[in-house]
């Protein structure tokens, strides 16, 4: 599984090296990321942003946990942010986030020296959060990115009672 996803990344990132050969003015207002540090960690995430103005913006990401021994399983953070930077959506930023992630969670029961197998709880999560970062873009349009936040989870029979917002990103204006 982890070959696959390496393959996958590695296809992404070719394929944004090669999507355009002359170099000019990116103007676009759409966006496609993916999360390396996440994609390390074994939670691949793919982000789309959509540029509103020149300082703010509308995205959306999603994350699929491929280690068991993750509790978050998969995850869809919708987010609004505003840029600082004297270029378009470029530099320091601030986030709002909400999340809706599934966590998995292996529930044993200790008989004195033994650990017995006793039921997995599946879990539908809501929460909110922030984060900060920075974008840097070339002026071919490809995008490099370094966030962190963190969000509290509003369910009282969750295990986890919050969710990582991190990320060192790298994608595509278009």
């Amino acid at each position: 599984m982890k070959k696959n996803l390496l393959t996958l990344s590695l296809l992404f990132v070719a394929a944004l090296a090669f999507a355009q050969s002359e170099t000019k003015k990116v103007d676009g207002k759409n966006e496609i990321k993916l999360n390396l540090f996440g994609t390390i960690l074994g939670m691949p995430e793919i982000t789309y942003e959509r540029l509103l103005k020149d300082d703010d913006a509308l995205g959306i990401s999603a994350f699929i946990g491929v280690d068991d021994d993750l509790e978050y399983k998969y995850g869809f953070m919708p987010y609004y942010r505003i840029y600082f930077g004297s270029k378009k959506a470029n530099g320091f930023f601030i986030e709002a986030n909400s999340a809706l992630i599934g966590t998995k969670t292996y529930n044993y029961v200790y008989y004195g020296n033994y650990e017995y197998y006793a039921h997995v709880t599946s879990d539908l999560n809501f929460g909110l959060g922030a984060a900060a970062g920075a974008k840097f873009i070339t002026k071919n349009g490809f995008i490099g990115e370094i966030y962190g936040g963190v969000g509290r989870i509003f369910n009282r029979n969750a295990v986890v009672e919050a969710y990582p917002r991190v990320g060192i990103t790298i994608g595509k204006r278009f």
